[in-house]
C-alpha cells in the first residue's frame, strides 16, 4: 500500500503511540487533539497538526479517531463538522469502545454521507500500542475494510475480522474488557484471602500467573496488584467503570443476566467514591484490600 493521508483525532496516552507507528509506516498523517500538547510531539515525528478536528479530517483518504467515550464521539465527530469535512469516500476507523446504541448511529451517519465505516476497537494496554502489537477487532462493509486493513496491519500484532456489522466488533470489546475487569477483581479478592493468612500477594499471584493462569491479563495485571503500581495508569478506573456500564447496557437490551457485570459496577463504584478514578483499574485490589480491613 502506498503513502495514505491520513487524519488522526484523540491522542490519549493509547492513540498517540497508534498515530506515531501510522507516519513511522510513511503516511502523510495529520493528527488533531483536544489539548494540544498532546499533539507536539507528533508534529516532531513528522505529522502535520491541524488546529481542529475537521481539519484533520479535510483531506484524508482514511480518518482514525481513538476518543474516551459515547459523549466525546458524539461531541467531536457527529456535532463537531468532521463528518461533513471528511471527502466522500473515505473512510472513518473508530478504536474507541462504544455503546451499541451510538455504534449504529455513526454507522447510518457514515452511509447517509457516502462515507466508510469501520469499527476496530483495540486489545492492548499504551506499551502495545507503542509498539504496534496491538489485537484490532474489526467489522464493516467489505470495501471499507479492505482499504484501511493495510493500515491497521500497521499498529496490531494480529487483527481479528468479525463481518460487516461494526456492532459485532464493539460487542466483542465490550464482552473481553468484562473478561479483564472479572480476572482482575477474582484476582484482587483471591490476594485479598491469601494476605489475610499471611501470604504475600506477590507470593501467591506469581505462583497463579506461572502455572494454572499463564496468560497475558494475569502476567500483567497480577504483576501491577503484587507491586501495588496502580499509576501512571495504562487504563484508568473509570474508563473501566465506563466499559462495564456499556457491557450492562448491551445486556439488559437483549435480556441477558450479567451477575458479575454488578459486582465489577459495585466495586469500580466504590473505587470512584475513594477518588482512585485515574488509577489503573488493577487498584480493585485496593478496594479488596480496605473490604478486608487490611488497608
Amino acid at each position: 500500500m502506498g503513502n495514505v493521508r491520513i487524519g488522526f483525532i484523540g491522542l490519549g496516552s493509547m492513540g498517540a503511540g497508534m498515530a506515531a507507528n501510522l507516519v513511522k509506516a510513511g503516511h502523510a498523517v495529520t493528527v488533531w487533539n483536544r489539548s494540544p500538547d498532546a499533539a507536539r510531539p507528533l508534529g516532531e515525528q513528522g505529522a502535520t497538526v491541524a488546529e481542529s478536528a475537521s481539519a484533520a479530517a479535510a483531506d484524508a483518504e482514511v480518518l482514525h479517531s481513538m476518543l474516551a467515550n459515547d459523549a466525546a464521539v458524539r461531541e467531536v465527530i457527529l456535532e463537531g463538522g468532521v463528518l461533513d469535512a471528511l471527502p466522500r469516500g473515505a473512510v472513518h476507523v473508530n478504536h474507541a469502545t462504544l455503546s451499541v446504541a451510538l455504534v449504529r448511529e455513526l454507522a447510518e451517519a457514515h452511509e447517509r454521507r457516502g462515507l466508510g465505516y469501520v469499527a476496530a476497537p483495540v486489545f492492548g494496554r499504551p506499551s502495545v500500542a507503542a509498539s504496534g502489537e496491538l489485537n484490532i477487532v474489526v467489522a464493516g462493509r467489505q470495501e471499507a475494510l479492505a482499504k484501511v486493513l493495510p493500515l491497521l496491519q500497521a499498529l496490531a500484532g494480529k487483527v481479528w475480522p468479525m463481518g460487516d456489522d461494526p456492532v459485532r466488533a464493539n460487542i466483542v470489546k465490550i464482552g473481553g474488557n468484562f473478561l479483564i475487569g472479572a480476572a482482575i477483581e477474582s484476582m484482587a479478592e483471591a490476594s485479598a484471602l491469601t494476605r489475610s493468612h499471611g501470604v504475600p500477594a506477590k507470593d501467591f499471584l506469581e505462583v497463579m500467573s506461572g502455572s494454572l493462569f499463564a496468560s497475558p491479563v494475569f502476567k500483567t495485571y497480577g504483576g501491577l496488584i503484587a507491586d501495588e503500581n496502580y499509576s501512571p495508569a495504562g487504563f484508568k478506573m473509570s474508563l473501566g467503570f465506563k466499559d462495564i456500564g456499556l457491557a450492562r447496557s448491551a445486556a439488559e437490551a437483549e435480556r441477558v443476566p450479567m451477575p458479575f457485570a454488578s459486582v465489577l459496577h459495585d466495586t469500580l463504584l466504590e473505587a470512584l467514591a475513594a477518588g482512585e478514578g485515574d488509577l489503573d483499574w488493577s487498584a480493585m485490589a485496593k478496594v479488596a484490600a480496605r473490604r478486608a480491613r487490611l488497608g
